[in-house]
């Protein structure tokens, strides 16, 4: 009997060694029941480590995140306990009932298989079946919220539009987030504020506490009326749900969960201005300004030169408007103005001074008056038109040369006719006396220029060096001849649309001709084959930085948006400034 016993004791060790050793892989769903507009979570559950893990094809069903791979390997009480997990989160295609095949693996060399799992999907519920899995605590606890200023405003008014990612304090987020579709904002001129790191801030999301950050903020200038769509912002994150579990040290597990959120589209409505009362030399300043028009001096001699300074400082839409010209008497040499910008945009908007120099160098005496100019623009606060006109201001030419009388029409100085007076040198341009030199031919031995044809070729020695090794170097700097090639080539693709500045039509159809005929040098496409996604794509194979391809992609956009839309000169000269840039960085980050 006692050796019966002994076996009996052996046998059961035995087989609970071999039920300890056994290998566990099952599928394991997170419900067997559940709504249409429902998710699904399955885990792919292992006891023993293994290699080439093959999931089922999930024919009725969406692949809406996963594989999230788990890990635990503890030891409790002197014994060792591992758990490998595959977890995928499903959303159904269509209701019914459908059958999740088998997963393999394979653990020491032997393939093993999971049991297929059933699961029934309804007609989408309003409330989930059992309690909300991490998908939907997700979705209730994350919101991208796009606030914006003044959804009602007048054409060539700013309004600020801010993105705002809210998070509830019951979940967290991974920092490997991602823009996956960034607005665009065709219909409007936009300008973008920097944020100095995401700053975390306390708020409130329909009466409950929230976490937020903001990120991004864009001043809008809208240029066309009637209803215009914001784009969404739409991001890819990573969201972190308490799993209800603790860890050995009474720490919350919790688990991540892909997740899509889009700030949705919005629509601003922008009004016309008003046409009562609009002025004929309105040029589509909106905003509050000041104006004046100042000279450097007003009293100098014929030939010198004087400034004319035509400026505008206030807030409104400094970039978007033409600054009226400088009108002056015909016997004035008027030279192009130069401009200037000196505007910062906030999110109230563009404030500062732009300004037009004019140069002027008058040719005869006299005074000469510059008649007043008038600068008219529409003010927000009273939603009226106004006007601001300088002074008339003379310039008083005190010496040099007096104007015939065909020139000194257009002078205050004098309308009639000058007596000519004769002078005792009329005549003095006659040479009286001589200057005679001697005819004898000096010898070219030991003379001035002897001496330097002789030392030319010892100083050119030296010379040669200089620009050889200069030359070495620059062809060593890849960098810089890069950038060289990158100028001379937008260059020769924007000369055509320079020498069209001005002429709206001609230039925006010769800017976008050279775009084209860029892309065609450089990528060897059809102008047929043309469509944004594809250039997008393209740019983006060739390793071109994704904030260039944008601006690109906007230049074609504005090319286009040109056709519909009154256009400034300044505009103009933006854009075609803009397009020489963005050419010029794609030619120097293109990969062959």
């Amino acid at each position: 009997m006692k050796i019966i016993k002994n076996i009996t004791i052996v046998l059961f060790l035995l087989a609970s060694s071999l039920t300890y050793a056994q290998v566990k892989f099952e599928a394991k769903v997170s419900k067997q029941k559940l709504g249409v507009n429902e998710r699904l979570r399955i885990d792919f559950e292992m006891n023993q480590d293994g290699d080439n893990f093959v999931p089922p094809n999930f024919d009725d069903f969406t692949v809406v995140g996963g594989p999230n791979t788990s890990l635990k390997n503890m030891y409790v009480n002197g014994k060792r306990t591992y758990k490998k997990t595959y977890s995928y989160f499903l959303a159904p295609k269509k209701k019914g009932k459908f059958t999740i095949k088998q997963a393999t693996i394979e653990i020491d060399g032997e393939v093993y298989k999971t049991f297929p799992v059933t699961v029934t999907v309804t007609a989408a519920v309003d409330k989930p079946n059992g309690p909300p899995d991490a998908a939907d605590i997700a979705s209730d606890k994350i919101h991208l919220v796009a606030e914006v200023s003044n959804g009602n405003p007048y054409l060539n008014e700013p309004t600020t539009v801010v993105y705002k990612l809210y998070v509830s304090t019951e979940v967290g987020i991974s920092s490997n987030w991602r823009e996956k579709q960034t607005p665009r904002y065709n219909d409007f001129w936009s300008q973008n504020i920097e944020i100095k790191g995401l700053n975390i801030q306390r708020g409130e999301y329909k009466g409950e506490d929230y976490r937020y950050v903001v990120l991004r903020k864009t001043v809008l200038y809208p240029q066309k009326t009637g209803k215009l769509k914001l784009e969404p912002l739409v991001l890819d994150i990573t969201v972190e749900v308490p799993t209800g579990r603790a860890n050995i040290f009474g720490q919350q597990i919790m688990t991540q969960v892909p997740k899509t959120v889009t700030a949705g589209s919005r629509t601003i409505n922008v009004k016309p201005l008003p046409e009562q009362g609009k002025p004929s030399d309105f040029k589509g300043a909106v905003g509050d300004f000041d104006f004046k028009v100042t000279t450097s001096k007003n009293q100098l001699d014929a030939t010198e030169s004087l400034q004319a300074k035509i400026e505008v400082k206030g807030r409104g839409n400094l970039k978007l408007f033409e600054l009226p010209k400088l009108n002056t008497p015909s016997s004035l040499e008027v030279y192009e103005p130069e401009h200037n910008e000196n505007v910062r945009t906030g999110l109230g908007g563009m404030q500062g001074s732009i300004s037009d120099t004019y140069t002027i160098v008058p040719q005869y005496r006299g005074k000469y008056p510059i008649p007043p100019i008038s600068f008219s623009y529409f003010d927000l606060k009273s939603e009226t038109y106004k006007r601001i006109t300088s002074d008339e201001i003379i310039i008083d030419v005190v010496n040099g040369p007096i104007a015939s009388v065909e020139n000194s029409k257009n002078t205050v100085a004098s309308n009639t006719k000058q007596t000519v007076k004769p002078s005792a040198n009329t005549f003095a341009f006659i040479k009286t006396t001589s200057n005679w030199e001697s005819m004898t031919k000096k010898s070219f031995f030991k003379s001035t220029s002897f001496w330097c044809l002789l030392l030319l070729p010892f100083l050119a020695i030296p010379l040669a060096i200089i620009i050889r090794r200069t030359k070495e170097k620059r062809d060593a700097d890849v960098v810089g001849t890069r950038i060289r090639k990158a100028d001379r080539l937008a260059k020769k693709y924007l000369s055509e649309a320079k020498k069209n500045l001005g002429q709206k039509a001609l230039f925006y159809e010769s800017l976008e001709r050279a775009l084209h005929n860029y892309l065609k040098a450089k990528l060897n496409i059809e102008t047929s084959d043309f469509n944004k996604e594809k250039i997008e794509a393209l740019l983006t194979k060739k390793q071109v930085n994704t904030h260039v391809v944008t601006e690109f992609i906007s230049i074609l956009e504005s090319c286009e948006l040109a056709r519909y839309t009154p256009i400034t000169n300044v505009t103009m000269q933006n854009d075609y400034d803009k397009a020489a840039k963005t050419i010029s960085l794609i030619d120097k980050q293109l990969r062959k």
